[in-house]
């Protein structure tokens, strides 16, 4: 039997199924096939269940402190076990959502593994046999899996990744965790609050090593705070398993070191899926980025598009995957449309949260900008006083000649919905004037943008004068 199609999609995590809904929404007929799970790695085993752990640890840490707010708690314990049953209901709700939409959506969901026989031709491998798909346009969007590095031991008991990360049964007494990245400093957030011993270990200079250097700076000093170790200039050479975990042997700026710990995390990064799709068949040859793409994520075959992790242009993210799902889909049935990376937001959410949204600093300097900064703590917010949680800082990066904004970073509570002012401005290419006049509802977090704005012209009024 064969399915014919206006619109074919390989995958259905943010990028697949947001595509599938958009070209749906046009008016086209649409078969989105998903291998493993619809909402892909985000809602399964990565964002979503990580943000649902991460609040338990929010709520825990908050609890802790509760005598300071007047709130005395007598025998605070954490069941893990319930954190973990929390998280599984979270997630099924948004699979089963994404099943509703696609169901309501009229898009027709094959759960199973495609591959290109031609370029408008898919067979799909199904549990009860094999369909063929013929599509006048193709998306891929497969998604992207944990990288694997050349490291020792890695593959060795004791060490996991972030999905082992999340479906542990107990929590460990120690873990070292490498790499500094998003996924590393949530991890080492989540595990200090409950009080596990962690090390944290990045090869580069810094924390967050993508981000404004403020940013690893602050984050680095936040979780040395709450315990963790961390470690940076640090290079992981091997793993050998012990009777009690793991013994880490890495290189420092001081010279050698070795670790013992319980248990072992790689959060090293991600790495595109693009095998077994029979790319080949049409010529397209990825790289370890991904697939080849242009502005309209058209790869070099007319009619194949590719979006998400998979695609070699623009971050890992599942908001830009989503985008590039509606650019792809639109540009298929003919409303142009192209993807513009200035202003994509890239979030943290450790314990404080990060967030950052177009040039760092050291980006801006290096493209020849001449660039002003100003800097707001967040100890002078009230309404950060008045939560009690006055850590962290809001960073402008602004052109020196037209005050043009060309980067917002930020450390501290709510990170992630602050930097959306952010990220608006840059899209509208606004200066600072506009973020100045612009009325900041008090208190609110949200004020110290706009102290943040006149700070780079030394107009901060919130900020005791030198």
């Amino acid at each position: 039997m064969t399915i014919k199609t206006d619109i074919a999609i390989i995958g259905a995590g943010p990028a697949g199924y947001i595509a599938a809904l958009r070209a749906s929404q046009l008016g086209a007929k649409v078969v989105c096939i998903e291998k493993r799970w619809l909402g892909g790695v985000c809602l399964n085993e990565g964002c979503i269940p990580t943000k649902a752990l991460l609040r338990s640890a929010e709520v825990f840490s908050l609890v802790k402190k509760a005598p300071d707010y007047g709130v005395m708690v007598d025998d605070l314990i954490l069941d893990w076990s319930k954190a973990q049953e929390r998280k599984g209901q979270v997630v099924r709700q948004l699979v089963n959502g994404v099943a509703m939409l696609l169901e309501r959506a009229g898009v027709q969901v094959l759960m199973g593994e495609a591959f290109f026989i031609r370029p408008d031709i898919l067979t799909v491998r199904l549990p009860d046999g094999t369909e063929t798909v013929t599509a006048d346009k193709i998306i891929i969007a497969t998604g992207s899996r944990t990288l694997q590095v050349p490291i020792p031991g890695l593959d060795g008991p004791g060490v996991i990744d972030h999905a082992g990360a999340l479906d542990l049964e107990a929590l460990p007494e120690s873990i070292c965790i490498i790499g500094g990245g998003a996924i590393g400093l949530e991890f080492a957030s989540l595990f200090a609050t409950f009080d596990v011993q962690v090390t944290l270990v990045e090869m580069l200079p810094r924390l967050a090593p993508t981000m404004d250097s403020a940013i690893g700076e602050g984050l680095a000093w936040s979780l040395g705070q709450r315990g963790v170790e961390v470690l940076t200039n640090t290079r992981v050479e091997n793993i050998t398993p012990t009777s009690a975990g793991s013994l880490v042997s890495m290189t420092a700026p001081g010279g050698e070191r070795q670790l013992e710990t319980q248990m072992v995390l790689s959060a090293i990064g991600r790495a595109p899926n693009t095998e077994g799709l029979g790319l080949e068949v049409l010529g397209l040859h990825p790289t370890r980025q991904g697939i080849q793409v242009d502005d309209r994520m058209r790869t070099a075959v007319p009619n194949v598009y590719a979006i998400g992790d998979v695609a070699a242009d623009g971050p890992m993210l599942a908001h830009v995957g989503s985008h590039q799902g509606i650019v792809a889909v639109e540009d298929a049935l003919g409303h142009p449309a192209s993807m513009d990376y200035r202003a994509v937001p890239s979030c943290i959410f450790s314990l404080p949260e990060a967030a950052s949204v177009g040039l760092s600093e050291e980006e801006a300097r290096e493209r020849g900008y001449e660039v002003r900064t100003g800097i707001f703590a967040l100890a002078n917010n009230g309404k950060a006083l008045a939560m009690g949680d006055s850590e962290g800082f809001i960073k402008f990066v602004a052109d020196t000649q037209y005050g043009e904004i060309l980067g917002l970073h930020i450390v501290g509570p709510h990170a992630s919905d602050l930097i959306l002012e952010g990220t608006l401005a840059i899209s509208l290419e606004a200066t600072l004037d506009e973020i100045e006049h612009t009325i900041h509802p008090h208190p609110s977090l949200g004020e110290a943008i706009g102290e943040a704005a006149l700070a780079v012209r030394k107009r901060a009024l919130q900020v005791p004068r030198s």
